[in-house]
């Protein structure tokens, strides 16, 4: 970066600090602060940042780590249920808008290919406006936010064959390029799906196991920068590739910890973004031109809204949320501004005429925000009757649903936290768990346990753990300095919530009381006992019953306690059993003969191993029945010596004990 872009960088950062301080306090949306700066700076203002260029490609990767994080939360199993729903919204709202579009062209002497581009330009929606503010106001999983984001995925792929005919009607690329570009376009989302699958879980897997926090966030910086950068070679948005690695993160272990690390430099590099959109903004031209611009914006505002809304209403879909589609939709986007730039450089459309289209594509984006956050209201009164009451849809993830009901968390998963776990399941409560190591939390997901990987002393990651909805938290980390930053980021987010910490022995009883704990277990042979009749009194099961649990368990002689991922254990494992024993979870694919047998024909009993669950189709059944019959893709979560492991995997593979 040369001396000016860093002096630009500099001020556009200073006059942020000024103007967003400011609308902070007025309840402005932020945005709209960030692009009154870039009006004030840019070109068309005082001119002390003259180059937008220098900055532009920086800013768009704001973008592109929104749709990462975007990505992180839909996942890719929830993108292929939402295809049609691409095709069937997304094709219609860009295919009718440039009809529409190419149709007035027409009607003022353009030529068809110049309409269908403009069409093109005038169809896209801007990703980083809909997308902020829904994540803003939670809607990104409610029907309106759902739909919203499926158009913009899809307009994102649809500006590919755009992008491909601005050079063909320029002129300077052979009648077959277009062709080329998308070719290789879907060559490349193919290799990136496939590299996701593959490569990208056991290079993060390995990134983990280093602890080293500098490393992770290295790597998670790598991951949508380089997918942005393979999407961006072939013609495709920087966006496109980012969103794609985001859906390969989304079903394992590192999502939560990953949003966590890639937010500063989101939110950073957004607000830059932004900036950019208001430099395209000329005050002066606005007053020059001001009745065309008000024209224009109100024409691409009111017209993309009722299009939305028409098309919905023809599918069937509930008005009211037709109509919060119909607007979270109807404005501009940064790309239909890059391809307007574009067809400008080729000399496909002169600075004049492109100039009233730009500013009011600009200042559609700087009002988006308003009507986003009135859209509940407005879409009542033109729907009539009160705005519907949305839930998030039924495909969130088990563990975000458990983070927004009462629940404990759990700072630590090992033998302390797991044997916790299993008590407050037994008397109906649940749990979400925090750990770092990414062996022990892949098992626990492959056995369904809602567990996060990650640093319980992150802010952040209590947050996505449900900070503020827990009933109590406890730490059962062995390191006393570790417990000391968890509780120091607990109190500072939420003061009030009863904290059960475990500590080494009771020299350390005053240091964590000091430190904020609501009860101190000094560690003793009976550690798990006393942390579990703890935490089942402070969440108000009557005292009788707590004695009685604990007793029982000290009949069983701690086999209650000693069960790693099951309630119960078989009376002839013993004490020693478990001290060596360990989780597996293995896959039945075609290859096992165990595919079609019941589980209790197999014997795996009588070679020392449990079955502790089964998930089929993403549910997990705990302490499976005898008589279930095993079907290929089932996960079976095994319990026992490593021998035996091996035994119970040969039967399974085999059918032969």
């Amino acid at each position: 970066m040369n001396e000016l872009s860093l002096l630009s960088v500099l001020v556009m950062i200073a006059a942020s600090v000024v103007v967003l301080a400011i609308f902070r306090r007025l309840n402005v949306p932020p945005l709209v602060g960030y692009v009154l700066v870039g009006a004030a700076l840019g070109p068309g203002g005082l001119a002390l940042v003259p180059d937008v260029a220098q900055v532009r490609l920086l800013a768009e990767f704001g973008v592109a780590f929104l749709l990462f994080t975007v990505g992180l939360k839909f996942s890719l199993p929830r993108l292929k249920s939402m295809g049609w729903e691409m095709v069937r919204f997304g094709g219609l709202q860009v295919a009718v808008s440039v009809v529409l579009v190419a149709l007035v062209a027409l009607a003022f002497g353009q030529e068809l290919p110049l309409g269908i581009l403009l069409g093109g330009a005038l169809a896209m929606s801007s990703t980083a406006v809909v997308i902020r503010q829904l994540s803003d106001q939670r809607e990104i999983g409610q029907p309106h936010g759902r739909i919203a984001v499926s158009v913009l995925i899809f307009q994102d792929l649809a500006l590919v064959p755009f992008l491909a005919l601005v050079p063909a009607l320029a002129a300077d690329g052979g009648p077959a390029q277009p062709l080329a570009t998308i070719a290789a376009a879907v060559a490349v989302l193919g290799l990136m799906l496939a590299a996701g699958h593959w490569l990208l879980r056991p290079l993060m897997q390995e990134v983990a196991r280093t602890r080293m926090a500098e490393l992770f966030t290295l790597a998670v910086l790598l991951v949508p920068l380089g997918a942005a950068a393979a999407t961006h070679a072939v013609g495709l948005s920087l966006a496109l590739g980012a969103f794609l690695a985001g859906l390969m993160l989304a079903e394992t272990e590192y999502r939560h910890q990953v949003e966590v690390d890639i937010r500063p430099f989101r939110d950073l590099l957004l607000g830059l973004f932004f900036i950019t959109v208001g430099m395209n903004v000329d005050p002066a031209m606005i007053l020059r031109w001001l009745p065309a611009v008000l024209i224009l914006v109100t024409a691409l505002v009111v017209g993309k809204a009722a299009l939305v809304y028409w098309l919905l209403v023809w599918f069937g879909e509930d008005p009211r949320v037709a109509w919060r589609s119909g607007i979270a939709l109807g404005q501009g986007g940064e790309f239909g501004i890059a391809l307007l730039t574009l067809m400008t450089q080729r000399g496909l459309l002169s600075g004049e005429a492109a100039q009233p289209l730009l500013v009011a594509i600009a200042a559609s984006m700087a009002v988006s925000p308003f009507l986003i956050r009135k859209s509940g209201g407005l879409a009542a009164r033109l729907a009539g009757g009160p705005a519907p009451v949305t839930e998030p849809p039924a495909d969130d993830s088990g563990l975000d649903q458990v983070a927004k009901r009462e629940h404990v968390i759990l700072c630590g998963y090992g033998r302390v936290g797991q044997n916790l776990a299993r008590i407050l399941e037994e008397e109906g409560f649940e749990w979400v768990a925090i750990d770092e190591d990414p062996g022990r939390v892949r098992i626990a997901r492959e056995a369904g346990d809602a567990i996060i990987w990650g640093n319980a002393d992150r802010p952040e990651t209590l947050a996505a753990a449900g900070l503020d909805t827990a009933s109590m938290v406890v730490t059962t980390l062995p390191n006393a300095r570790e417990t000391l930053r968890v509780l120091s980021a607990i109190r500072a987010a939420a003061p009030n919530v009863p904290v059960l910490v475990r500590a080494r022995d009771d020299a350390q009883l005053e240091l964590m009381q000091g430190g904020g704990a609501t009860e101190v277990v000094p560690e003793t042979l009976e550690a798990s006992l006393m942390l579990a009749s703890h935490a089942l009194a402070l969440l108000g099961v009557p005292l009788g019953r707590v004695v009685r649990k604990v007793q029982r368990v000290r009949d069983d002689r701690y086999s209650l306690l000693r069960t790693v991922f099951r309630r119960d254990a078989p009376s002839y494992m013993d004490p020693e059993h478990f001290d060596l024993a360990q989780l597996k979870p293995v896959t039945l694919t075609d290859d096992y003969a165990a595919v079609g047998h019941e589980l209790g024909a197999l014997g795996l009993e009588a070679e020392g191993v449990m079955v502790t669950a089964i998930r089929r189709d993403g549910i997990v059944g705990r302490q499976p029945l005898p008589e279930t019959v095993l079907k290929t893709h089932d996960v079976l979560v095994l319990f026992g010596r490593s021998e035996d492991l091996e035994r119970a995997r040969n039967i399974l593979l085999t059918g032969r004990h």
